[in-house]
């Protein structure tokens, strides 16, 4: 009789069950992720090359974290001492996952809000110095988030913006007083780093 082939488990070098957190107070931490539709984590190698770009402007900074997801960019930058990281998330159990998270690492320094995002951002709120937008795909949302931030003065006069966003995304027209730093692609996410002159 002759004997079925094994199937290889699937592998994702990126799984939706955990994101891992590179470097800081909690390096090598693997924290788990609900697995919801439409979550998409930010690779390692995304990831690192972002934090390699402001890696000195994180220590003692104000961190917005606006489509938190699976919190790798929040704790990322929690890790390497940010004084202050605030996530926002709209999913119920995603965010139950991050706060779970939260405690399990002992973070002082992680607020975490169930909240739409641009409700959030609708009101005037203390300015950020590191901003990171990586929203959905495909629903429009950037130049909202955009908008809000300018609008209603949660960016410090020299904050820095991270943007994540699909490769074939034409990017809304930005604000004359964001210069583009960093621009490069990954598979098919595209992903810059702006930095904001007061107007």
């Amino acid at each position: 009789m002759a004997r079925r082939p094994h199937k290889k488990p699937a592998t994702n070098a990126n799984s939706l069950g955990q994101v891992r957190i590179i470097s800081g107070l909690w390096r090598g931490r693997k924290l788990p992720v609900h697995d919801a539709q439409g979550l998409r984590p930010t690779t390692d190698r995304v990831k690192e090359t972002l934090f390699n770009w402001i890696a000195q402007d994180i220590p003692q900074s104000r961190c917005l974290d606006v489509f938190a997801g699976s919190g790798g960019l929040g704790f990322e930058a929690a890790s390497r001492q940010a004084s202050q990281v605030t996530m926002l998330e709209m999913n119920r159990q995603v965010c139950q996952q991050l706060s779970k998270n939260v405690t399990a690492l002992k973070a002082e320094n992680i607020d975490v809000h169930n909240i739409d995002s641009l409700a959030y951002l609708d009101k005037p709120g203390e300015a950020y110095d590191v901003v990171f937008i990586d929203p959905p795909f495909r629903q429009g949302l950037l130049e909202e988030v955009i908008h809000r931030l300018e609008d209603n003065h949660w960016l410090t006069p020299q904050a820095l913006i991270y943007i994540e966003t699909e490769k074939e995304l034409v990017l809304p027209i930005m604000p004359n007083h964001w210069q583009l730093l960093k621009e490069k692609q990954a598979g098919q996410v595209s992903y810059r780093l702006f930095e904001r002159s007061e107007p």
